[in-house]
């Protein structure tokens, strides 16, 4: 069976990796999740017991989750190496550093502001705190990222790989929370605009918002989550 990858929506941070599965060009179904209304039930529990997304279904039906584990997922079958490198090279060691910083503290930046958003009866100073700590740790990070990029076109070199797919489905959350200036990064605003002009990112963005973009033919179709969970959950 193709692998079949559960990306969430509005604005989930698994966008970069639909853009990945796109990129590597080989088969694949999607499965769009409704992150507001069809995660937190007992239903989608049984398929990840975190309540999240991403979640892939491998060619071998096991359930993968956690957006690292499913990158290394495709970057061992990046035969081509379309989106990675050899492994034991000095460019995979960057690569996974910087996926790793992105997906750890760069990401958990942003917890508060997310908390804040989805705080119903909170008091007003509960939330000015979560909104004031959001703030300053996105800022914190958003300083050291830009103190990691280097001088190449993309993230690791001069073309888009994993390290690039996993930042962009976060980087946008900064615009959505209004949590930082983005002119005071300008080395991060040119690496974004750059991975938002590729072909695949724009195709991932399409899908995300339930648009059906023709995309590279790799993509063999979507999945109703209902029919995943059927199959699949525990």
């Amino acid at each position: 069976m193709e692998p079949i990858f559960l990306h969430g929506f509005p604005l989930g941070s698994s966008m970069g990796l639909v853009a990945a599965f796109e990129q590597v060009g080989q088969p694949y179904r999607l499965c769009r999740v409704d992150m507001l209304n069809e995660m937190k039930n007992d239903a989608y529990a049984r398929l990840n017991g975190r309540q999240e997304t991403p979640v892939l279904i491998t060619d071998k039906g096991a359930v993968l989750t956690e957006t690292m584990a499913i990158a290394a997922w495709l970057a061992a079958r990046d035969t081509h190496r379309r989106i990675s490198f050899d492994p034991r090279s000095p460019e995979a060691d960057r690569m996974q550093q910087l996926m790793a910083f992105v997906n750890t503290g760069f990401t958990a930046a942003f917890t508060p502001l997310w908390v804040a958003l989805e705080a119903e009866g909170e008091k007003p100073e509960t939330l000015e705190l979560l909104h004031e700590f959001g703030r300053k740790s996105v800022v914190e990070r958003h300083e050291k990222l830009e103190a990691m990029i280097g001088d190449t076109p993309f993230l690791v070199g001069d073309r888009l790989t994993l390290a690039d797919t996993t930042l962009i489905g976060v980087a946008r959350w900064a615009e959505f929370h209004q949590a930082v200036d983005g002119r005071a990064y300008p080395k991060l605003a040119a690496l974004r605009r750059r991975i938002e002009a590729e072909p695949v990112v724009q195709y991932a963005v399409a899908i995300e918002i339930g648009e059906t973009p023709a995309g590279s033919g790799a993509c063999l179709g979507h999945i109703p989550l209902a029919d995943v969970i059927k199959r699949f959950a525990a």
